[in-house]
């Protein structure tokens, strides 16, 4: 017998009436872990019932078998709680993702529905066909524009490791197996493993600073990974005074260069500071994960380039079956190392290294991740000091720059992309920031309220207008 669940979550929401919400929500299911619509039951998961007779069902039934693409058909039960009908659609995670509903693709994440941007929705796809889009071909690029020296010393290695299958196999034959190459094409993978000379979509920015903020020595690195990875060590290891343990940054360098969103224009970057280093990838946590997730039993490491990913693992820089991230923090555990910051921004990610040795004696995950949230406090503490210090900014911009950095990841990224385009919609940041349009125009609201943006003419053919000096 079906039994409402004490509350919303991954698999459960709960709805008075039926509208369209619920076939977002079937839809938001389908493309996660599969889950249950509650119809007649309150936001507190208090039964409010539903007059209903089978033909009604059938009708909603039919309804969200027409407005979905792919077609979804949920499971339907009606039963009784607490003396009320309550009509149940439960749908299974769908085997080809993702699934849209009047044009739009929506994904379960926590309680609530995540709309889905152009590039997530293009993961989605590559996800459920167990692809992903480094083994597509690159149309900017041929063999000509790959070292032959570099694909030759990767086949080399791989023969070395004695990969059955691939030992008796000619350099081009072995690339063709393993699809760096098809049908002599480049892939993004090949070109981004094997570029010859300078790589137009690996740029890395590195930079050390002094404690007075000026960068006494930088570095921009454009070259193919397998490089780029030895010369960020390299970098790291002439600037650093105190001795990191060498695995972490090791690991965090590695994670980095197989996990960033190479469709994104912005670089990585590095900061050396005299007491931390800042990594920042493009790309947020791939297939919709969060961090707490990520240090369960239950989570299953993913990759956004499963070719590259495959390219390191194969020449053995990469063997362990946990988590990056939990790698990480163990090892700076067993060293006596303050744990590192992990945090998500707006479209990217970002760990932060500390130059403190920190006495951990636990290593439970909850540990981990009250460890990981007093660390966000105490490095957005030391962030608002700094910046109440800085005596080149008048009182009016210090307020300013004091709300921005109180702003949350959707906010900032809203002024962002007004800054780039004054005229922008509200449908057009949905689609980029990846929510709701409702939730686009609560947070333009509230930037209003504090002064931070300002509407200039009519609201059709006006613009938006961001406060002088704020970004």
């Amino acid at each position: 017998m079906i039994k409402i669940p004490i509350s919303e979550n991954l698999t459960t929401e709960f709805k008075s009436a039926y509208n369209k919400d619920v076939i977002e929500t079937l839809v938001a299911f389908a493309n996660a872990s599969g889950g249950t619509v509650f119809i007649g039951v309150s936001d507190n998961a208090r039964p409010l019932g539903i007059n209903v007779d089978k033909a009604t069902v059938q009708n909603w039934v039919d309804e969200i078998k027409s407005e979905t693409e792919p077609t979804i058909i949920p499971a339907v039960e009606i039963f009784q709680s607490g003396g009320k009908d309550v009509v149940a659609f439960s749908v299974s995670e769908f085997p080809v993702k993702p699934v849209a509903t009047r044009g739009r693709h929506f994904k379960r994440i926590n309680n609530l529905n995540h709309l889905l941007n152009s590039s997530e929705i293009a993961d989605e796809h590559l996800e459920s066909i167990n692809s992903s889009w480094d083994f597509y071909i690159d149309p900017n690029h041929t063999t000509l524009d790959l070292s032959r020296e570099k694909m030759t010393a990767f086949a080399t290695k791989i023969r070395r490791n004695k990969h059955i299958g691939l030992i008796q196999l000619s350099d081009a034959d072995l690339l063709n197996k393993m699809e760096f190459l098809r049908y002599g094409k480049v892939s993004f993978g090949a070109y981004l493993m094997f570029a010859k000379g300078y790589c137009l979509i690996s740029d890395v920015r590195m930079g050390r600073f002094k404690s007075d903020g000026t960068v006494s020595d930088h570095v921009l690195l454009s070259t193919d990974l397998f490089q780029e990875f030895d010369d960020i060590i390299s970098y790291i290891k002439k600037h650093i005074a105190f001795t990191y343990p060498p695995a972490v940054i090791h690991e965090i360098v590695l994670n980095m260069i197989i996990h960033r969103d190479y469709r994104d224009s912005s670089p990585s970057v590095i900061k050396i500071f005299d007491n931390k280093i800042e990594f920042y990838n493009p790309g947020r946590l791939y297939g919709g994960a969060n961090l707490e997730e990520l240090f369960t039993e239950k989570y299953t490491s993913k990759s956004r380039n499963k070719l590259i990913a495959k390219a390191f693992r194969e020449v053995a820089m990469t063997q362990y079956n946990d988590t990056g991230i939990s790698r990480i923090c163990r090892i700076c555990r067993d060293n006596s190392i303050r744990q590192p910051l992990f945090r998500e921004t707006a479209n990217g990610f970002q760990v932060i290294i500390y130059n403190e040795k920190h006495y951990e004696p636990t290593n439970t995950i909850n540990s981990y991740i009250d460890t990981i949230k007093t660390a966000e406090k105490a490095e957005n503490r030391t962030t608002n000091e700094q910046n109440s210090t800085k005596n080149t900014i008048n009182d009016t911009s210090s307020s300013t720059v004091n709300d921005v950095f109180k702003l949350s990841d959707n906010q900032k990224a809203i002024l962002d992309e007004i800054k780039k385009n004054p005229e922008i919609t509200s449908e057009t940041l949905a689609q980029i920031i990846g929510i709701t349009v409702r939730n686009i125009k609560v947070n333009i609201a509230k930037l209003k309220d504090r002064g931070l943006i300002e509407r200039v003419g009519a609201k059709k053919n006006g613009c938006w207008r961001v406060k002088k000096g704020i970004l």
